[in-house]
């Protein structure tokens, strides 16, 4: 083939959607959405409806790092925001093969059910040596998934959660805005990322394994003062009777644990997942927390206090892209490394000079 029949060819091929199935208003829009000529006031118009489409356009554009998405991701928000902040969130951790996944689809399920509306964002985890991740929740999720008022979004958390948190807190506003009434976080399962997904939801859920050796160790003292429920999965079969026992440690160890703020006495649950065992219960025990923290006053001075904290958050995330993209202090940086290499300086030294030129 000459190169003039190759230009033709590729030409045709841009100009022409792949199949012929497809509408030449949908080919247009295909066209537009990978040349990014979409309108963000259509994006947002397409999101308040409870487009899911939409809304997952909107999501990649507020986890792009483009300055011209980040722009359109500012607007989409902005015109989000007085539809948002009508729901539930609900954090959901556990340690890796816990059964997150099952969990979620099976109480996700029994929520539609209901008639509800069920987003789920899942920070999902990235290799720090290839950055790659596995974002498999959708395959997990396969029941789930299907469903039409259901939408799972997964997010790579990469090198910096902090990064995640922020894209996954503006996530959560516009899936309210489009109408989805409970929203689930699911967490990575291990470290630091509890304490995130924690600032940003209304109730958080321990997933729990019987006979893990867990039960009472010391490491997860954080971790279990956080969470407002402990339900101890795969609570079937021949694992029955650990889980029994597994829930009375819990119960005893959460007595020695100071009240909540909440005033909201954290309960333990048995569960399986699996067989869609004791999800009802589950969804009945955190009606029963929002109705208390409706009638106390937390739920709304937890959200204002998340609206602080979160707010001090961007503002430190700013100002440190801000410090590390300032040309100056990018050369400067590169000298002050080459002197810590050679034994001339120090890192506390090198550090104070930097902060001197911002």
């Amino acid at each position: 083939m000459s190169e003039e029949q190759q230009k033709s060819a590729l030409s045709e091929s841009q100009s022409k959607p792949a199949s012929g199935n497809i509408s030449a208003e949908s080919a247009k829009k295909i066209r537009d959405f990978r040349k990014n000529k979409f309108s963000e006031k259509e994006l947002l118009k397409d999101l308040l409806k409870g487009n899911k489409t939409a809304l997952g356009r909107a999501i990649t554009l507020i986890e792009s790092n483009q300055k011209t998405h980040q722009k359109q991701a500012e607007f989409i928000i902005e015109g989000a925001l007085p539809h948002a902040h009508k729901s539930i969130r609900i954090g959901i951790t556990g340690v890796p093969g816990v059964g997150k996944s099952t969990f979620i689809e099976s109480f996700g399920s029994h929520l539609i059910d209901l008639g509800k509306k069920v987003a789920v964002l899942a920070v999902d985890p990235s290799s720090s040596v290839s950055h790659g991740s596995i974002l498999g929740d959708k395959t997990r999720m396969e029941n789930l998934v299907t469903k039409p008022n259901a939408f799972i979004r997964p997010s790579p958390s990469g090198e910096s959660l902090g990064g995640v948190a922020r894209k996954t807190r503006e996530s959560i506003l516009l899936c309210e805005a489009a109408g989805f009434d409970v929203i689930l976080i699911e967490t990575v399962g291990v470290g630091q990322s509890e304490t995130t997904v924690h600032s940003m939801t209304d109730f958080f859920l321990l997933l729990k394994l019987a006979g893990a050796g867990d039960e009472l160790q010391g490491i997860k003292r954080g971790i279990v003062e956080m969470a407002d429920a402990i339900v101890i999965n795969k609570a079937d079969g021949e694992n029955q009777k650990a889980a029994r026992d597994a829930k009375l440690e819990f119960k005893r160890a959460l007595h020695l644990y100071p009240p909540k703020e909440s005033e909201w006495k954290a309960d333990v649950k048995l569960c399986s997942a699996l067989y869609n065992e004791g999800v009802s219960d589950i969804w009945e025990m955190i009606t029963e927390f929002k109705s208390k923290v409706d009638e106390n006053g937390y739920f709304q001075h937890n959200r204002l206090e998340q609206n602080k904290f979160w707010l001090f958050q961007t503002v430190n995330d700013y100002l440190k892209s801000r410090f590390y993209e300032d040309p100056k202090i990018k050369t400067a940086l590169k000298e002050q490394l080459e002197l810590i290499e050679n034994n001339k300086t120090t890192a506390f030294a090198a550090a104070k000079h930097l902060l001197s030129l911002a």
